[in-house]
């Protein structure tokens, strides 16, 4: 049974048209990838988004058979599948409405931890941005932090290596899949980070490093961050796209400044300019904004998830992170079906965690 519960959604990733948005809507009317394979054709069709193509490929058996061999793949390399369903799915990740639906990942890292920090820059750093890169590393391994970036050329890679080096944690997000590894000259570097940390895509076999897959994959590092830290970064970028997708998501942005006559630091210093980052002249500045007591063994805020379930925590995270939300954008956010939301609120005011407004529309109490 759980190999066809993949199989379905696998193949859900495979309906033409179907992004994001419309995959979340289809869980949330159908309750599962198995229950939308099932799903009449007029009810499919009345759901926002869904179109005749898409509701044609349910149809085909070549899609899932396309699936099963897809899982296959999966797992003859040992991956692990994680569906925006599951309850191991990236807890910061579900928060974001463009979230894949599906990942593929290979290590061993929570992609839950407490702190989590994404550190991205130019391919080309200079002796500064490299400098500056070590430094920082070398302090958020006191705060227990998760490093993640891009896996790319420069800082990207300088911070996955200086992790390493550390014996920190470390995830490279990539922009394909796992047939190939991209750039090749980091290879050897991402077979140790999968046992030190991991390697995480939403991307099926097959799919090449190709230009518009990168900003895709800058999401996902944007949405796995508390925070982004841009150490150098030209007036364009993957790290600026990342930095500018982290405050869609109400994650915290810094920056390091620069001279105002290098280049490699223009997209820094604008960033500071625009009120886009804050400006870090050392850890400690980052450390103090984020109000991370790097000497304690637990965050100093009190545990607000304690006596929680798995769906109350869910919940909470979002309006923490988010603040007062109506129910319709709950449901679209989690996936789940306006019973399991409903009957999750109702408990949680009960327990006086959650407050009810006007218009459908829950804070945390």
């Amino acid at each position: 049974m759980w190999m066809e519960d993949r199989i379905y959604e696998i193949a859900m990733t495979m309906l033409p048209g179907v992004g994001y948005v419309t995959g979340r809507r289809m869980l949330a009317v159908c309750g599962s990838p198995e229950l939308i394979f099932r799903e009449k054709r007029g009810a499919l069709l009345k759901i926002a988004g869904v179109r005749e193509e898409a509701v044609r490929k349910i149809r085909s058996k070549h899609l899932l058979h396309a699936a099963e061999r897809e899982l296959r793949f999966v797992n003859k390399h040992g991956l692990k599948l994680l569906f925006f369903q599951d309850a191991d799915f990236p807890f910061r990740l579900k928060q974001c409405e463009d979230s894949p639906l599906l990942l593929y990942y290979k290590g061993m890292a929570d992609l839950d931890s407490r702190r989590i920090v994404a550190v991205v820059g130019t391919r080309n750093p200079t002796a500064y941005g490299k400098e500056q890169c070590v430094r920082f590393v070398d302090a958020l391994k006191d705060t227990g932090a998760l490093i993640i970036s891009g896996l790319a050329y420069g800082i990207d890679s300088l911070a996955h290596r200086r992790s390493l080096d550390n014996g920190m944690l470390t995830v490279g997000v990539l922009g394909h899949g796992f047939q190939t590894l991209y750039p090749s000259l980091n290879r050897s570097m991402a077979e140790q980070m999968t046992s030190q940390g991991g390697l995480l895509t939403e991307f099926r076999r097959g799919t090449r490093p190709d230009r518009e897959n990168f900003p895709k994959r800058n999401r996902i590092v944007a949405g796995l961050s508390d925070a982004v830290l841009v150490i150098e970064s030209a007036e364009r970028g993957g790290a600026l796209i990342t930095a500018d997708i982290a405050l869609s998501y109400n994650r915290d942005v810094f920056a390091l400044p620069g001279k105002v006559t290098d280049q490699r630091s223009s997209g820094c210093n604008w960033l500071i300019f625009d009120n886009k980052a804050a400006l870090v002249r050392s850890p400690e500045d980052m450390f103090s904004l984020m109000s991370w007591d790097v000497h304690a063994n637990e965050p100093r805020q009190i545990n607000l998830f304690e006596g929680m379930n798995g769906a109350e925590r869910e919940v909470a995270e979002i309006l923490k992170q988010r603040g007062p939300m109506e129910i319709e954008s709950l449901l679209l956010i989690t996936g789940k079906s306006p019973g399991e939301i409903t009957r999750t609120l109702m408990q949680m005011e009960l327990n006086g965690q959650v407050s009810a407004r006007p218009g459908n529309v829950y804070a945390l109490a």
